[in-house]
């Protein structure tokens, strides 16, 4: 902790202007009581020269909540939430990259957190202007102040008094700040304070004069981050800078911030690597059972369950025998945490009361437009349990849910799916192999795939229903003679686990003969290696996906053949390494959410060996997707070689994706092996592509891609692999 400072802290201030800092802000979420008090015991150890404790000069600021936006915030005369690569790239310029024209200039859209940072600033940023005090100190919750601040502040105050005899005032002064990562351009006005050109990142600790927010506010709106927005407005700001940051953050406070630019450098190969996205927030409050009638938002409280982190099952006439027999018994074994709209408890509710006397019950109304006579009513035996009232239509369902299982809300909508109701469910004996399979390689620990220590289980099998689409059918049957641009497009950027960038020129067309997708060796600043990928257009919610291609046998080469989305993350794999080539691995990544919601976590998915019985890479063969709402098929030269059901070990991807095929060199040497070069380039020929699947009428999003991720990667290189 500091000590307690009564050196001339901010006694120099009063010279400047004749005004000393009377006012200190800090911005802080109201769920955040603790950062708050952790501030304040910070500021109650320093003191000005005057005796007086900083904390006496400080006022609380409530930050706007990012959760409290009920959809992506629209621009306003405060915030254009879009911003491009090209404004990034002003600020932290990197010199290896090599974005094209289009990459430039493509809209990236603010996270809601950033946009509720900026609201909170720009807010002040008014306090400020319409105050009585000529400077004031604006700090973030999550800081911590350097040993020597007040000793730093008062050397910096002084050198800046000296010089607006001569200039005019400054208008910010960082006392905290991180430099990008090759410097900050600048000018030294003295041994202890600078004036940047740009390259300053953070905005959790600055001086700003009256002047200067008066001239912030004439600025806006407040384009992209508020922290890369404000470099741009450097030119015509007297922006100063303190030699060293003197206000840190905390790294046992971890932000909450969701950086929408991550996705977009990794595409352009300005990140290669990444801590791995794992979820670790785990629910406290369980069991949780909750019933309703039918058109009652069953289906979407389910939902919301899952991206609270519960492990969800529902929408079921019965459940499988063993979860059951384990839900009855109250045992640990249990596979779920969370129960909705399963038919066979509804009469169970005293029985669940009294084995979980702890649990929480839930129960869903139906829109008060739809309120109809019907058969259901609430199950007996709810009577002086912990239950509340849900209309999964109410503008604070999230408040009221969350409220009821005290945990705290995700900053994305609350979801609006259109109830399965209660599906017949099918028991099934033991399951047999479908093909000769290796040892379940390790998957993803988050809420949404069941671990493979639960011996026994075999997912949840349910009778396949008509699905309900507002898309048309779309038959496809490309031999790939020529490159149709309407309907695919070559890939021009790459990933965190790619030791390539992906070119066009990587995807020759040779007319009847198909297409080559090659790895080349190839210096491209950010990566040594090319290669080659194509992606659909349009999107596909469902339906039977084949390609016939000869896969490439050069080791640490990647062929694959994949559905993929983003917001949240969902994909379906086919790859062969080049390594073992003999060998397919499958794979399905599923995270919960509606369209948009940013769920994108883990790394390994919930992979599976399958042995083929011949070399992939000595001749053509037919690899097929067959993905419906209750099962995914995989097949080989038409015949199936593995199959999931519904969490066994994740729920079916329920969101449309877009088509992918590909061929690159992955960092994880296992697995594909350490990459030859010697044999490079490296070949896969892709014969055709067939799709008859649904085309769901939703709009393209242009941050849609990130290529599949590895399936089993060592500890060294878990978070190499790990994509934003």
């Amino acid at each position: 902790m500091l000590p307690v400072q009564t050196s001339k802290a901010f006694g120099a201030q009063r010279t400047l202007n004749g005004q000393a800092i009377e006012k200190i802000y800090v911005i802080n979420l109201d769920r955040e009581p603790t950062r708050w008090s952790r501030v304040k015991q910070e500021l109650g150890r320093i003191r000005d020269a005057f005796g007086t404790e900083l904390l006496n000069l400080t006022e609380r600021h409530a930050a706007v909540d990012a959760r409290c936006f009920s959809q992506d915030p629209a621009k306003d005369a405060e915030v254009d939430p879009y911003y491009t690569l090209a404004d990034q790239l002003f600020v932290e310029p990197q010199p290896q990259t090599l974005p094209t024209r289009y990459e430039l200039e493509a809209p990236i859209q603010m996270s809601r957190a950033e946009v509720a940072v900026a609201k909170s600033h720009i807010q002040v940023w008014r306090r400020v202007a319409q105050g009585e005090q000529e400077n004031a100190l604006i700090l973030e919750d999550d800081v911590w102040f350097h040993p020597r601040f007040a000793r730093h502040v008062d050397q910096a105050w002084k050198d800046i008094a000296i010089e607006g005899r001569k200039h005019e005032g400054f208008d910010i002064l960082y006392v905290s700040y991180m430099e990008v990562t090759h410097g900050a351009p600048k000018t030294f006005v003295s041994s202890n304070v600078f004036r940047p050109v740009r390259g300053l990142w953070f905005l959790s600790g600055y001086i700003l004069s009256r002047k200067g927010a008066e001239k912030l506010l004439r600025l806006l709106p407040c384009r992209g981050p508020v922290d890369l927005w404000i470099n741009h407005q450097f030119s015509v700001l007297n922006v100063r800078a303190t030699r060293r940051s003197l206000v840190r953050q905390r790294r046992d406070a971890p932000s909450s911030n969701l950086y929408s630019i991550l996705p977009t450098l990794s595409t352009i190969g300005a990140i290669n690597s990444e801590g791995a996205a794992l979820f670790n927030i785990r629910p406290t409050q369980l069991p949780v059972f909750a019933f309703g009638p039918a058109n009652s938002g069953q289906s979407s409280l389910a939902m919301a369950l899952s991206m609270l982190g519960y492990r969800c099952c529902s929408d079921l006439n019965e459940l499988p025998l063993l979860e059951l027999t384990r839900l009855r018994e109250g045992s640990v074994d249990r596979v779920f945490n969370a129960y909705v709209n399963v038919g066979c408890l509804e009469l169970m509710v005293g029985d669940l009361r009294r084995v979980y006397p702890q649990a929480k019950f839930i129960v869903t109304l139906p829109p008060s437009e739809a309120v109809t006579q019907t058969a259901w009513s609430v199950p007996t035996d709810l009577e002086g349990s912990d239950v509340v009232v849900l209309d999964s239509g109410d503008v604070h369902a999230w408040r009221i849910l969350c409220e009821h299982l005290k945990c705290p809300p995700p900053s994305c909508s609350f979801p609006k799916l259109e109830d399965l109701g209660q599906r017949h469910t099918l028991e099934v004996g033991l399951k047999t192999d479908l093909a000769r399979k290796r040892a379940t390689p390790e998957r993803d620990r988050s809420p949404w795939v069941v671990e493979s220590d639960h011996r026994g289980w075999l997912g949840i099998h349910v009778v396949p229903t008509v699905h309900k689409n507002e898309g048309k059918w779309i038959d496809v049957d490309d031999r790939l003679e020529h490159l149709d641009p309407l309907r695919w497009s070559a890939r021009t950027d790459t990933f965190t686990g790619n030791l390539a960038l992906f070119r066009p020129l990587n995807v020759e067309f040779h007319g009847a003969g198909g297409t080559m997708f090659h790895v080349r060796r190839e210096e491209l600043g950010v990566r040594q290696y090319s290669a080659g990928a194509l992606s659909s257009h349009a999107q596909y919610l469902f339906g039977r996906f084949e390609s016939t291609f000869q896969a490439s046998n050069v080791p640490g080469v990647i062929t694959g053949f994949f559905l993929h989305r983003n917001s949240p993350h969902q994909e379906i794999d086919i790859e062969i390494a080049g390594n073992m080539p003999d060998r397919l691995l499958v794979n399905v990544f599923y995270n919960p959410g509606n369209e948009g919601a940013q769920f994108d976590y883990g790394y390994r998915g919930a992979p599976s060996h399958i042995e083929l019985g011949f070399d992939a890479s000595k001749g053509m063969h037919r690899y097929t997707i067959e993905w419906s709402p209750c099962e995914i098929r995989w097949l080989v030269d038409d015949q199936l070689v593995h199959r999931r059901v519904l969490w066994d070990p994740t729920p079916i991807p329920h969101l449309p994706m877009k088509l992918h095929i590909n061929t690159w060199p992955s960092r994880s040497s296992q697995l594909a092996g350490r990459l030859n070069t010697r044999r490079l380039p490296a070949m896969t020929h892709v014969q055709s592509i067939r799709v008859r699947a649904y085309s769901p009428s939703l709009p393209e999003r242009q941050d849609e891609f990130i290529p599949p991720r590895t399936a089993q990667l060592p500890v060294e290189q878990q978070h190499e692999d790990t994509l934003v």
